[in-house]
């Protein structure tokens, strides 16, 4: 048996930056103790997410107040990450956190050990008016890591099955989803469970599991920060679309533990072997050049 113990979390993040490393390392010692040898934490836990996503008709006063409120941008390779590294020690840590690259920032995430960065990752898919504030990433890679190979994405790439697509293809076993993930902005539920966003936000990571047979891994933010509120919904999906941990629409730590090779093995191997199966030959639309303007056609009869 190779089991292995993963632990995925929703927690409150904001911009304190001491809170934030407390949280953390409180969350780290939690999973820990469980025994676990990956965890998963949620988008933006180094300074906080945006306090609101702006865009469409956003005053101008409005706009440059929110640029005034951004999280800290951070090198990579600086001393922030490295805290977080420490802490890590023999365990793996995924978390997210604003990217400095000279002038420009990313919506990031990165994987550490004690050894260092593992793997790190700039979020593509920009939701709103997010790319307000950061640019977009530009890639899909999975790497190596003492729990197996991974990827990640972060947030709105859930609702793309290509990015998930294009990870599982790159041999990832494990696919990480941090997210800041809020609840409806109109509409909205007097219960949480029965948020529609919250609905999405499940459905997206029970399908982008089963479609991959891989085992997902989802985080998020928990309670408020600005004008969103957090639906929580931590979880980690089995090779078959099975829930097998979650912390529903509270904050805390869900585990599991499995032999994930294994796992996927048998999810691929009762005659439904999705990557093996696909037929690239017959799927143009998805990757040629003119995609965009049939998808401007399809808009403009709408």
């Amino acid at each position: 048996m190779n089991d292995v113990t993963l632990s995925v979390a929703s927690e409150r993040f904001g911009r304190d930056m001491d809170e934030s490393y407390a949280t953390i390392e409180r969350t780290i010692a939690e999973a820990r103790r469980r025994g676990s040898a990956l965890l998963v934490l949620p988008e933006a836990c180094l300074g906080g997410y945006l306090p609101s996503l702006g865009g469409g008709d956003e005053s101008e006063e409005k706009r440059q107040r929110r640029l005034q409120n951004l999280p800290p941008a951070l090198e990579l390779d600086g001393p922030e990450i490295a805290r977080v590294s420490a802490m890590a020690g023999d365990m793996v840590v995924t978390f997210g956190f604003c990217e400095a690259d000279g002038p420009t920032r990313y919506n990031a995430a990165v994987t550490v050990h004690g050894d260092g960065v593992l793997g790190s990752y700039r979020k593509v898919h920009q939701p709103l008016g997010e790319n307000l504030c950061y640019s977009a990433g530009s890639e899909y890679r999975a790497f190596d890591t003492p729990v197996g190979r991974m990827g990640m994405q972060i947030c709105y790439d859930k609702a793309f099955p290509e990015a998930a697509r294009e990870i599982a293809l790159d041999g990832a076993e494990i696919i990480t989803s941090l997210s800041a993930w809020p609840t409806s902005r109109t509409g909205r539920a007097p219960n949480m469970a029965d948020d529609r966003w919250k609905l999405r936000f499940d459905i997206y990571d029970q399908a982008r599991a089963l479609e991959n047979q891989v085992v997902w891994i989802a985080s998020n933010q928990a309670g408020s920060f600005g004008s969103l509120d957090f639906v929580c919904s931590a979880k980690i999906v089995g090779p078959g679309g099975e829930i097998l941990a979650g912390t529903g629409v509270e904050p805390g730590l869900a585990t599991a533990t499995l032999d994930v090779q294994k796992a996927i093995a048998a999810a691929r191997g009762g005659g439904m072997y999705n990557l093996r199966d696909r037929r690239p030959s017959v799927y143009g639309t998805l990757v040629d050049g003119d995609s965009m303007s049939r998808v401007d056609r399809v808009m403009s009869r709408a």
